[in-house]
This record gives C-alpha cells, sequence and structure tokens, in this order.
C-alpha cells in the first residue's frame, strides 16, 4: 500500500489503501467535466457516478459509485472509458484514509527540504537524478523544494519520496496529498459584542467588545483571513486601505473574490474586521483586512504558502477557519473521530516561519477554529499545532455548543451559534455575500440591499476570526508583544464560564473551553501592563 512520512526519516509512517468504489477524473482544460463533451458510453456511465468533491482550477473530480453491487467492474469501465475521451488527461484510482475512508489525492508533486550544509548545485543534481523537476524553490524553508515527478507516474510518486527521504543529504520529503478542506461552519445578532435583548430574551454572552471600543478599535494592524473568498465590494469592507495585499493563492492572481459556491470567506472576514457603518461591526472594525483567497484542498503546497503571503507581506494575525474533515457531531461512530490528521511537513515549517519571521521577528498571531465534530481536537495536526491557537465555540447562555471539538489543544472560545433545544439566537450577524448568493439571499432586513448580510453564522468558524479580532485590539494598545506573548494575555484575560461543568484543571484549562471565553477588555488592560 502507498505511504507517507511527515516530520523526516523518523516521522510515523502513514499507509493508505485503494478505493474500490472511488474513481479520480482529470480534465485537459482544469475546467470542470462538462458532460456534453463526452461520448455517449462517457456520459451513461457518468450517470452512475455521484460527485464526492472537486478541487477547483484544477480540472480534479472525485467520483463514487451509486450502485450497490458490480461496483469493480463499473469502476474499470469507467476507467477505460475516460482515459480516452479526448478532453480527459487523466482517469484513475482513488486512495482513502485508512481509518476514516475519506479520499486522498497525489499530484505526482513533492515537498523536499534537504539538509543545511547541503549546496543549491548538490541539491539540483539529486533531485535530477530521481528525474524531478523544480516547479519552484520554497522560500520559507532553507533548501526546500516544490518538484514536480516524471508525468506519469503515478503511485510511484510515494516510492520516490521514500527512497529520497533515504538520502543522507535530504531532511524531508513527503507527496503532495490534499484532502477536501471543510470550512468550520456549523448551521445557522451582534450579542457576540455586548449584552443583546432578541425576542423576549435578554442574551448575556458576549466577549466584552464593546467596552474595549473605548480604548481601541484595533487601529493599525492588519488581519489576514485566509479562506474560500471574499466579497470585497461589499460595504462594510469599504474606505481608504481597508482591503491591503489581496491575494488568490489557489488562482495565483491579486484578486480572491469568490467563485460561485465560496460563501465562507466574506463572513469570516466580517466577524474579525467588518468596518461597522451600515449593518454589521467585526471585533476589531479599524483593523485592516488582508484577504487571501485558498481553493486547494488540506495538505496542498498553496496551503503553505498562502500563509507564507499573510506574514511577508505584514499582516500582524492570520485567522483561519477550515483545517481536515469533521466528523458528524451527533454520530459518536462515525469513523473520521479515529482519524489523526497529521500536519504536512511544508504547512508546519510555514506556520514555523510566520511565528519567527512574521512582524519583524515578534511573530504573526495564528487563530485556528477547533473544529465541529464535538470530537478531540488533539487529533487535528493544524489546530493542535503549538504554533496555534486552537479556537472552540460557546452558545449565547455561556456554555459549550453542542458540535465544538474538545481536548488538550483548545486554548479558548468565542461566543457563536448552537443546536441545543435552549439556543436563544439563530447565530452570529455578520456581513454576507452581496445579492443572490451567501448564507441569506434575498432581501435584507437592513432595507432594500440584497443578501449583504446574515444571522446564521456560526460553528468554530465564526469563534476563530473573532478571537483574531481580539488580538487585533490587544496589539492595537501594545505592538511589542511576541504572539506568545499576545496568547499568554488571552490565557489570563479569559472568563472561566460554566464552571460547575467545565471541569477546568489545576492550571485553569478545561479541555471544552481552553482557558475560557475570551474577555476583550479585561485583556486590553493586562496588554498594556506587559
Amino acid at each position: 500500500m502507498p505511504s507517507f512520512r511527515y516530520g523526516g526519516k523518523k516521522g510515523k509512517k502513514c499507509s493508505l489503501t485503494k478505493s474500490a468504489r472511488h474513481v479520480i477524473i482529470r480534465t485537459e482544460d482544469r475546467g470542470k467535466l462538462d458532460p456534453n463533451m463526452l461520448s455517449k458510453k462517457a456520459w451513461k456511465l457518468l450517470e452512475k457516478l455521484e460527485l464526492n468533491f472537486q478541487l477547483p482550477g484544477s480540472g480534479v473530480e472525485v467520483h463514487q459509485v451509486r450502485a450497490k453491487r458490480g461496483i469493480k467492474k463499473l469502476c474499470s469501465q469507467v476507467r477505460k472509458t475516460f482515459k480516452i475521451q479526448s478532453d480527459i488527461e487523466f482517469a484513475g484510482r482513488v486512495l482513502l484514509d485508512r481509518k476514516s475512508k475519506v479520499p486522498v489525492i497525489y499530484t505526482e508533486n513533492l515537498f523536499v527540504k534537504f539538509q543545511q550544509g547541503q549546496t543549491q548545485r548538490s541539491c539540483k543534481k539529486l533531485l535530477k537524478q530521481y528525474g524531478l523537476s523544480i516547479k519552484r524553490k520554497v522560500s520559507y524553508a532553507r533548501n526546500g523544494y516544490f518538484v514536480s515527478g516524471p508525468k506519469g507516474c503515478g503511485q510511484t510518486v510515494f516510492t520516490i519520496a521514500e527512497m529520497l527521504l533515504q538520502e543522507d543529504a535530504v531532511e524531508l520529503c513527503h507527496p503532495e496529498l490534499i484532502r477536501q478542506t471543510q470550512h468550520r461552519n456549523a448551521f445557522p445578532e451582534q450579542w457576540h459584542l455586548k449584552i443583546t435583548t432578541i425576542g423576549q430574551h435578554r442574551i448575556r454572552a458576549h466577549a466584552n467588545i464593546e467596552k474595549a471600543w473605548k480604548t481601541t478599535e484595533g487601529e493599525g494592524i492588519t488581519i489576514a483571513v485566509i479562506d474560500d473568498g471574499f466579497d470585497l465590494t461589499h460595504e462594510e469592507f469599504s474606505g481608504d486601505n481597508k482591503i491591503v495585499f489581496p491575494w488568490d493563492a489557489t488562482r495565483k492572481i491579486e484578486d480572491p473574490r469568490p467563485g460561485s459556491n465560496d460563501n465562507h470567506g466574506t463572513p469570516c472576514a466580517g466577524v474579525a474586521c467588518a468596518n461597522g457603518h451600515h449593518g454589521a461591526s467585526g471585533v476589531a472594525p479599524k483593523a485592516r483586512l488582508m484577504p487571501i483567497r485558498l481553493d486547494s484542498g488540506s495538505g496542498s503546497q498553496d496551503e503553505a504558502e498562502a500563509l507564507i503571503w499573510a506574514a511577508d507581506h505584514g499582516a500582524d494575525i492570520i485567522s483561519c477557519s477550515w483545517g481536515p474533515g469533521d466528523a458528524d457531531w451527533r454520530n459518536t461512530e462515525d469513523p473520521k473521530r479515529k482519524t489523526e490528521y497529521l500536519l504536512p511537513d511544508s504547512t508546519r515549517l510555514a506556520l514555523e516561519y510566520v511565528t519567527e519571521n512574521g512582524r519583524q521577528g515578534k511573530g504573526c498571531v495564528v487563530t485556528w477554529a477547533a473544529g465541529n465534530g464535538n470530537e478531540s481536537v488533539d487529533k487535528d495536526g493544524y489546530a493542535s499545532s503549538e504554533r496555534v491557537m486552537a479556537i472552540a465555540s460557546c452558545n449565547d447562555q455561556s456554555q459549550r455548543s453542542v458540535y465544538s471539538d474538545f481536548g488538550k489543544a483548545v486554548w479558548c472560545c468565542f461566543p457563536s451559534k448552537d443546536y441545543a433545544s435552549s439556543a436563544r439566537t439563530r447565530g452570529i450577524w455578520t456581513t454576507d455575500r452581496s445579492g443572490a448568493a451567501g448564507y441569506n439571499p434575498g432581501r435584507s432586513r437592513l432595507g432594500d440591499r440584497l443578501g449583504s448580510y446574515t444571522n446564521r453564522f456560526g460553528g468554530t468558524s465564526s469563534s476563530c476570526p473573532g478571537v483574531a479580532g481580539i488580538a487585533a485590539l490587544i496589539l492595537s494598545v501594545n505592538p511589542k508583544l511576541t504572539w506568545r506573548e499576545v496568547k499568554e494575555v488571552i490565557k489570563d484575560s479569559s472568563d472561566k464560564i460554566d464552571q460547575a461543568k467545565g471541569k477546568y484543571d489545576s492550571s485553569g484549562h478545561s479541555e471544552w473551553y481552553g482557558y475560557g471565553r475570551v474577555n476583550a477588555s479585561q485583556a486590553l488592560k493586562l496588554a498594556k501592563q506587559r
């Protein structure tokens, strides 16, 4: 079975298994598969498949056989038939994570990092010996390269990676392995900012944001939000210098506006730093927004380079409301609960770079959504990284949101949506894509503007940029703080909610709430004392 290692020669060996019911298809023009361009036979076969997921801009689609019988034969027919279609570059087998059975795409590309003492000439020579072509040199890791294997090498890329890793000159090497990115958004008003009355209920479960605004609103600080796309023309992101250094890490252009289904980034950015001039305020309304679109899947090289772009272009905080797939929070038997999602070396080194080199060496503060699977965040190498803060969700009654991930890595929590029958709010009120798209298409309650706001946003996707906004307030009053010191300020200023059930340990940590629900006003007091 194909296998790979993150962490070098002594890293954990992880094996993948071949799927009996999935087929991967890649188009020649890197666009979506067009059924009208297929032969009659291929078109009929396509009707027997169900789209599992796709990687926009790469022409890659993973399909699953609907039938319960004759699966092996049908998959073979699909591969043979689609391979000879003029518009199809590749049709082949799919690899799965052995525990979760989630598809993992290999790209015939590798991440390679040579030992420190190797010269550029010796690095290139060894790569050439293995038939590898340099796509680009990696800026954030010395002697790091993103390379491609021989065209059509297929699963041999795993063998090449393992052989190369055994070379004395090589420190790290693994194939580019991509999983479907899951935005950490739950189901579907500004009760998270201040005491608010909604319907008949007085909601007192906020993060003390409004009081903090008497001191600062995030002036002079830049928040990078890495997500699926952003409505750059939204009225709450208008103004001189509000949006800085926009980037699309997937398409490699300076235009991160959303694709047809990219609804997630706009509300995330709104929770962090919407202006608050028209209908929704972010936690840090006067902070600048650096919108970075990423639609390449978890584990891609683009993922690492999105982080690098943020640090190299002046981001103070980086907010990431996405990660590997969550389990079904209702289903305690979901196999995803048993899956450990390791952090690729390429992304791990990028996180080290942004926390060591960002902000002139003081390090970027990185917030990460803990996840919405009602499972252990400690199995998620992204959110549990020591370089980030894993943000959980609490509800409008100062208790844990039923879906929120838990564990030792949870740093703190922030108010968000809940599904509990006792919930009094529908979600977080924030910016939405304008017009017919978004979470709340149609007429806005604020007047004739269509789809500009939503009250249905939630999940740890909403909590994560909320804490990013608080980090912006902290750095606005004390920009000398390092990223570790910002984490400590948040830790020491958070409120211990739900003390009866929170099970806080002797260090003040709860696996549900971390060190508690963030308190912006108290955090600013501590920040000014540091």
